[in-house]
């Protein structure tokens, strides 16, 4: 499991890169929430560096569609 500083650091990170290319999505979005949630899940012990983490929550933003949010 990735500890709690590493996903808050990386969600913080992929959050902001998404709104800075998506201007049109607002700070208490849905999808922040579901972002937090499949980081705090990954359980990939390999993956404890915040960029790498923040890669893999932006990759997981995108895929998401507005209509699940």
């Amino acid at each position: 499991m990735v500890d709690e500083v590493t996903v808050r650091t990386a969600a913080e990170t992929a959050w902001s890169i998404f709104r800075a290319t998506h201007p049109g999505i607002d700070a208490s979005d849905s999808r922040r929430c579901l972002l937090e949630r499949h980081l705090q899940g990954t359980g990939r012990e390999q993956v404890s560096d915040t960029e790498d983490l923040a890669a893999l929550g932006l990759a997981y933003l995108h895929r998401l569609s507005s209509d699940e949010c």
